[in-house]
């Protein structure tokens, strides 16, 4: 099975029940084995789920990361360096920090398929090595 990376929208999507996206994100999400989740991801996460529903589900949520079919990986300098070319390149999008960096840590880890809500930004994105991403659900 190829390899994943996730998105904010797509986690957001599978915790909350009553989010629209929450069966097609479900079914992708019991179909991976492993879901690669940048830093930047979680943090981001973690503050919309907080602002949403509490910290109590934030720390329900962390608690139950080990658990779950989500690897965290980290951001390294190169990335960083490639999400200011990103943000530079697409400073007329909505493309922001945290959608650049997974952007960016895709083109490193030369994964195709992004697990999102956001097909507008990712569409948008032509990376460099491939012609397209693959969105889902």
């Amino acid at each position: 099975m190829e390899i994943v990376i996730a998105d904010t929208g797509f986690i957001v999507a599978i915790t909350n029940i009553s989010d629209l996206q929450h069966e097609a994100a479900k079914s992708v999400y019991i179909k991976q084995q492993k879901i690669l989740m940048p830093q930047t991801v979680l943090a981001e996460v973690a503050y919309l789920v907080g602002k949403e529903s509490g910290i109590k589900t934030v720390s329900k949520f962390l608690k139950g990361l080990s658990l779950s079919k989500f690897s965290l990986i980290e951001i390294i300098q190169e990335d960083v360096l490639r999400i200011a070319e990103i943000l530079e390149q697409y400073a007329d999008s909505r493309i922001d920090f945290v959608d650049a960096s997974v952007m960016a840590m895709a083109e490193r880890l030369n994964i195709r398929i992004i697990l999102t809500t956001d097909r507008r930004d990712f569409s948008l994105f032509k990376p460099k090595h491939c012609d397209a991403f693959i969105l889902m659900p």
